[in-house]
């Protein structure tokens, strides 16, 4: 009997050792719960402290923006002259340094042109001695007219003396009037002769600057030819078209026997070693930036590369301001839009990484303007200090 009453008694205990251990096991496992919820908040705490601690002084200085494009200043490649393709040098997307021949347009009119122009610029000169000489002749022809007048005015001389030695004789009687009156004639004919050889004389020498101004004209025919050489020899040079910079040719559409007008695009020149970033940035981030900031780039093309740069220039207006129709908001109604402004910003790269980017690539860019937080109260200080001028 008393063993099974030990035999009864032993489930019992069992039972009660069964009841207390899930017990136990709970309590533990809320306070595991809450010291867990206790880390995660404290961590939580930590972290948004930590974070408002590095925005206040980081990330609100942080300025970025997604709408930004690798650019470069291409060099668009037109003709000066019409005329045929003669040749191309180039491939699609070949580097060419500045001053390379890129194609020639077929040049035999232009030379043709050209020597047409310096067979008038040989009329012009031959005229020029042609009228030289005659104004050699014309020199012998004025001394002729000098001597014809000095030897008039002699006989002239000679006539009014015998006038006047005749005079008294025949006022005597000594000589008859008939006589003097046959060499007053003649002394009037020797004063005609001698107006004659002066007008002779005075029309000779006129005729020396007659033909001078006509070596005048022929000259100036001649610079004007020779003015319209040197233009037909700029378009001879013209019809081989060289690069201007350094690049890669690109959009080439010149084929060999294509006439082309003067003005036709027919490749560009991209100077990839001189690309730059142009950032549209909000109007409300533009407060704090400055030239010469520094700047993160992340190009789409090289996912994880950080490249550096620096804020080279800011545009002097919103993209807006110079589209090709600038809005007129003082016309129908208003609805306020954040303008962008195009900021310009200098790689700080080397060539292996420029020789990886082309223009129209995508750029996520982030601006430090933690260089100038200070202006914005310097700003103010100003503002009222002006403020306080105007009001006394």
């Amino acid at each position: 009997m008393k063993r099974m009453a030990e035999h009864e008694q032993q489930p019992d205990d069992r039972s009660e050792a069964t009841d207390d251990s899930p017990a136990k096991a709970s309590r533990l496992k809320k306070r595991r719960v809450r010291l867990v919820l206790l880390l995660v908040l404290a961590a939580a705490v930590i972290g948004g402290v930590l974070w408002y601690v590095r925005y206040q002084s980081v990330g609100k200085f942080m300025q970025g923006t997604d709408d930004a494009y690798i650019q470069a200043d291409a060099v668009t490649i037109s003709p000066k002259v019409s005329g045929y393709v003669d040749a191309v040098f180039v491939a699609d997307n070949q580097q060419v340094k500045a001053g390379d021949p890129l194609l020639r347009i077929d040049a035999r009119d232009y030379h043709a042109q050209a020597a047409q122009v310096e067979a008038q610029i040989d009329v012009a000169r031959a005229n020029a001695d042609g009228v030289r000489a005659q104004i050699r002749e014309q020199q012998a022809a004025i001394d002729k007219a000098r001597s014809d007048l000095s030897a008039a005015r002699s006989d002239a001389a000679f006539a009014h003396a015998e006038v006047i030695r005749y005079q008294p004789l025949a006022a005597s009687g000594a000589e008859t009037r008939e006589k003097l009156s046959q060499l007053v004639n003649q002394a009037r004919q020797a004063d005609a002769q001698v107006a004659a050889a002066s007008a002779a004389l005075t029309s000779a020498t006129r005729r020396v600057g007659t033909l001078q101004a006509q070596v005048a004209q022929a000259q100036a025919q001649g610079k004007a030819s020779r003015a319209q050489l040197d233009a037909a020899q700029v378009n001879v040079g013209a019809t081989v078209l060289r690069a201007s910079i350094d690049g890669r040719v690109g959009d080439k559409t010149a084929r060999i026997g294509q006439f082309v007008q003067a003005g036709t695009r027919l490749m560009s020149v991209v100077p990839v070693q001189q690309i730059y970033i142009e950032a549209n940035f909000k109007e409300t981030q533009l407060g704090l930036m400055r030239v010469g900031q520094p700047v993160t780039l992340e190009v789409d093309a090289l996912p994880g590369v950080e490249i550096r740069g620096h804020v080279e220039s800011v545009s002097p207006g919103t993209g807006a301001q110079f589209s090709l129709l600038p809005p007129q908001n003082a016309t129908g109604n208003f609805t306020k839009i954040v303008q962008r402004v195009p900021v310009r910003i200098a790689l700080d790269a080397g060539p292996e990484t420029r020789k990886l980017l082309v223009p129209g690539m995508s750029v996520d860019v982030t601006v430090d303007t933690r260089s100038a937080k200070g202006s914005v109260q310097r700003i103010k200080d100003e503002q009222e200090q002006h403020n306080e001028r105007r009001a006394r």
